[in-house]
């Protein structure tokens, strides 16, 4: 579904907000055809066309990344309520992700640690990457069944 300059400027918007009151992100990688789900802290660039989290380079979800860097991550706002099919958002981002290197990693790193301050001292570790989503499409489910779609590194 194509969306006008104002609806794309309303959707821009409302992923901004919704990204700034939300901490964490579910995050979907694959391994031989399985799906993997990972629960990460997250934070976007201001243009929208990344989202950032850190991680091992031991763990599960980075092995898959290495594997296929094609991924999924969805950020929503529900509260468990009954309410919420009426009033929750959720936002499906797909599109590919690698590490962050220096200088680009200095940059970035400061964007994400000042989402996550708390998580200085894992984020700068030497086992932990820094790695970025690079934004294909943003699906935006709301009212329990509209969808609307923001292509952004088209």
């Amino acid at each position: 579904m194509e969306t006008t300059l104002e609806e794309a400027s309303q959707l821009r918007k409302l992923l901004k907000d919704l990204f700034s009151s939300q901490s964490l992100a579910v995050l979907a990688t694959q391994d031989d055809g399985q799906s993997y789900g990972s629960l990460v802290a997250f934070a976007a660039t201001g243009d929208l066309r990344h989202l950032l989290f850190a991680t091992t380079r031991t763990s599960r979800k980075y092995a898959n990344l290495l594997r296929n860097p094609k991924v999924a991550m969805v950020i929503d706002n529900r509260t468990n309520q009954p309410t919420d099919f009426h009033t929750a958002i959720a936002v499906t981002a797909t599109g590919a992700v690698e590490e962050v290197h220096d200088p680009e990693r200095i940059r970035l790193l400061r964007r994400y640690l000042s989402k996550h301050p708390y998580l200085k001292e894992f984020a700068t570790s030497l086992t932990c990457a820094l790695l970025k989503m690079e934004v294909d499409t943003y699906f935006v489910v709301s009212k329990f069944q509209n969808v609307m779609e923001l292509h952004i590194n088209k």
